[in-house]
Order: C-alpha cells, then sequence, then structure tokens
C-alpha cells in the first residue's frame, strides 16, 4: 500500500520515497507519494523522478491493486530497481490548477443544486453534468456565474472530516454525485467541508484534491451549458 501524502499535505510540491514494486507494464510504485492517482474525474498528477543521476518524467498516476499508486512514465526507460530512494517532484501549475477547479466544481453544486450525473476536471477548466429539466436561458447564467463568483470571493475555508460508512449510510443526501459513488472498504469515508459553523455552503464525500480557502479559486466564468439529454445538462467553467 502506498502512502498518498497528498491526503495529508496537498501543496506539498515534493517529497522522497522508496520504490516498493515495478509493474508488467513499466509503472512504479513507491511507499509514499505526493502524486495524486487519476480518479473521481479528477486526472492523475505529472512531474518528475530523480535517483542518482537519471530521472524519469511521469505522465500520470494511477490506482494499482491494494491500494498501490502507479506512476506511469511519460515514454518507455530504464527504471529504478526495487529499494532505490526516489525524489519526488511535482508538475505544480498543473496540481493547483486541479485543485482550484476542483474546489470551484464543487461551489457550482451548491449554487445549481441538482444531482450530478458526471464531471471531468483538468488544470485550467471543468464541468458538472446535472440532472436538470431546464436549461438556463442567458439572464440566469449570469446570475450562476455572479453567484459562483460571490462564493469564491468570501474567501471560505476549505476543510475535511472523517465519517464511517455506515454514518454516511444514514445520511444520503450528503452524495451528490449519482455516477461514481465513495469509495468503500476502508470503514471510513472522507468529507470534504466549504465553509464554517453557520457559514458553512457544502459538505460532501471526495477523495479529490482542494485548495485552502475559496479564494485562491480566482474569478471563474460559466463557459458553455450543453443539453445533454433528456434531462441532462452539462455546465462548463473555466479561468477569467
Amino acid at each position: 500500500m502506498t502512502e498518498p501524502l497528498f491526503m495529508t499535505d496537498p501543496y506539498r510540491k515534493s517529497a522522497t520515497g522508496c520504490v516498493t514494486g515495478l509493474t508488467e507494464e513499466g509503472g512504479i510504485v513507491l511507499d509514499r507519494t505526493i502524486f495524486y492517482p487519476r480518479a473521481g474525474g479528477q486526472p492523475g498528477d505529472s512531474g518528475m523522478l530523480d535517483w542518482g543521476d537519471q530521472r524519469i518524467a511521469i505522465a500520470t498516476a494511477v490506482k494499482g491493486e491494494g491500494g498501490a499508486i502507479v506512476l506511469v512514465p511519460a515514454e518507455p526507460v530504464a527504471l529504478p530497481p526495487v529499494g532505490a530512494e526516489i525524489a519526488q517532484r511535482l508538475d505544480w501549475e498543473r496540481r493547483y490548477g486541479h485543485m482550484r477547479i476542483h474546489t470551484a466544481l464543487h461551489l457550482l453544486s451548491v449554487v445549481l443544486p441538482f444531482p450530478v450525473t458526471g464531471g471531468a476536471i483538468a488544470h485550467d477548466k471543468g464541468r458538472l453534468d446535472f440532472d436538470m429539466p431546464e436549461m438556463p436561458d442567458a439572464a440566469a447564467r449570469a446570475i450562476l456565474e455572479g453567484q459562483l463568483n460571490a462564493l469564491i470571493t468570501r474567501d471560505l475555508a476549505v476543510s475535511e472530516e472523517w465519517i464511517t460508512e455506515a454514518a454516511l449510510d444514514a445520511q444520503p443526501s450528503l452524495v451528490k454525485t449519482m455516477s461514481v459513488q465513495p469509495p468503500r472498504g476502508t470503514g471510513r469515508i472522507r468529507l470534504v467541508r466549504i465553509g464554517e459553523g453557520a457559514g458553512q455552503v457544502d459538505l460532501q464525500p471526495c477523495g479529490g484534491t482542494h485548495v485552502a480557502r475559496t479564494a485562491e479559486i480566482g474569478k471563474i466564468i460559466i463557459a458553455k451549458i450543453e443539453k445533454k439529454g433528456r434531462l441532462n445538462r452539462r455546465v462548463a467553467i473555466e479561468f477569467a
């Protein structure tokens, strides 16, 4: 099992690690990593690994067997041996973009309180699909964009807590996504909260990385709203 350093410190840009395994496909498994593995619409991180006088560019990270996180080289190269000490470095600007967009999408689900049927995140844009019967017109779209940016500029704190799977089952309304369910099997579910106390605006299960305060997101525009089926509406956002 790989220790996910990004869960306790999503702002960590570098770390050391030890190679514990290599996959048949040429992936690298470390005992601990800062690389987030692709999940829940958020891409896997990219960056660099260094050991000795050698360097490997990492294109992405994915989930492996038994809680392992597999780092995928950008091209076929000689791999470090099991037991090698590795220096890890993130493509930080890309990861930070993911953090900002991911947090903005949580806020989008606040101003559009409909079931979420899908989503995707990039470093500079993202989208959510909603089970929403009516297409917002231009005036409604402008209002939604204003509401979204108003939440961002409130500089709300983003925090987390953990609950049991049984506690989540007792509060099914916490799960907004219809297409992706929170990962189970460990007995615990991570909740991401935006706002504190009476100022809380959102609380939902999520395993992704987020900014510490909403003001870090910056100004967002609603780039497009599309009809994707009888009830499905796709709302795309991007940095202004």
